[in-house]
């Protein structure tokens, strides 16, 4: 029976733990994982343009010993020439997974409900699951044990705030989302978080106060407009600077790191100075990815 990655929310915490640990032996002994994608092929196809996930996908996939086809959605029309469940079926024909980058979160459902090998999320509107996979290894190697920290999350209630909640609940890291009146996370999936945070004695929070960020291990922050949101910067703004992880921010929260996943606006949601410190995570969360996503290959392909 093929298994889809689209959000991790049916995963249990120890599923989870397994797949945090798999990324930290295929990080430290990457020789003994050169072949398990061997003679298997993947393809990615793309509806937003990408830096980070493309090339730590298909390098990484590389490193396994497998082979990628990457499509990119909008320049090759891919976009409304067929129906997404014939695109998907065709390509389930030759490929052994389907790597998707989209907008929609309803795309990739009818992706995998009509493809016969495992769909994994490389990024949609409502989740970001490789990211968050990438974000807890780099915890997890700063600190050798999740269960008890704390990650502040502050800006735009998002796809990756999303992840970040429902990996951290799976791994019992507590998480507070930092948001202004109106961006706050989709209320269903911070209860479905908390749900998860009951088995695993995690902390899952919210608030609009900047000032409730006391005590916390790390800063997490993402850009204020989402990839394809067409809202003028100025508009949001006035409403975000508040919220912009700076250096009083990070001296007040007692944090030992900061986090972003990427395209970062410096000195919008966070500072320059921050981004080039010795806090910053930013480099090594970028690494990451390749390892987590290798670890999903593996998982997904390979068992």
């Amino acid at each position: 029976m093929k298994h889809d990655l689209l959000t991790f929310s049916d995963w249990t915490p120890t599923q989870m733990q397994i797949l945090l640990e798999l990324a930290v032996t295929i990080k430290q002994h990457p020789a003994d994982y050169s072949n398990v994608l061997g003679g298997r092929s993947i393809v990615a196809v793309f509806e937003k343009p990408s830096l980070r996930t493309r090339v730590s996908f298909e390098i990484g996939v590389h490193k396994l010993g497998g082979h990628l086809v990457y499509l990119d959605a909008q320049a090759n029309s891919l976009v409304g020439r067929e129906d997404i469940r014939d695109t998907a079926a065709n390509l389930a024909c030759w490929a052994d997974a389907i790597i998707a980058r989209v907008f929609a979160h309803n795309t990739l459902t009818t992706m995998a409900a009509a493809a016969k090998v495992p769909v994994i999320n490389a990024l949609c509107d409502k989740f970001h699951p490789c990211q968050a996979l990438a974000d807890y290894l780099t915890l997890y190697e700063q600190f050798g044990e999740l269960k008890g920290r704390t990650l502040a999350y502050v800006g735009d209630g998002n796809n990756v705030t999303h992840s970040l909640l429902i990996v951290g609940a799976l791994l019992g890291c507590n998480v507070i989302s930092v948001t202004p009146q109106g961006h706050e996370a989709d209320s269903a999936i911070f209860t479905l978080a908390q749900d998860i945070a009951k088995q695993t004695g995690a902390r899952i929070e919210k608030s609009h106060a900047v000032e409730a960020i006391k005590g916390v291990d790390v800063l997490y922050t993402d850009t204020w407009l989402s990839m394809g949101d067409k809202t003028p910067l100025a508009a949001i703004k006035e409403k975000f600077m508040p919220y912009q992880v700076n250096e009083t921010l990070f001296a007040n929260s007692g944090a030992r790191f900061v986090m972003h996943c990427q395209p970062a606006h410096r000195d919008l949601e966070i500072t320059s100075r921050l981004i080039d410190s010795e806090a910053s995570l930013l480099m090594q969360q970028a690494e990451n990815r390749m390892h987590g996503q290798n670890a999903i290959l593996t998982h997904l392909l390979a068992g």
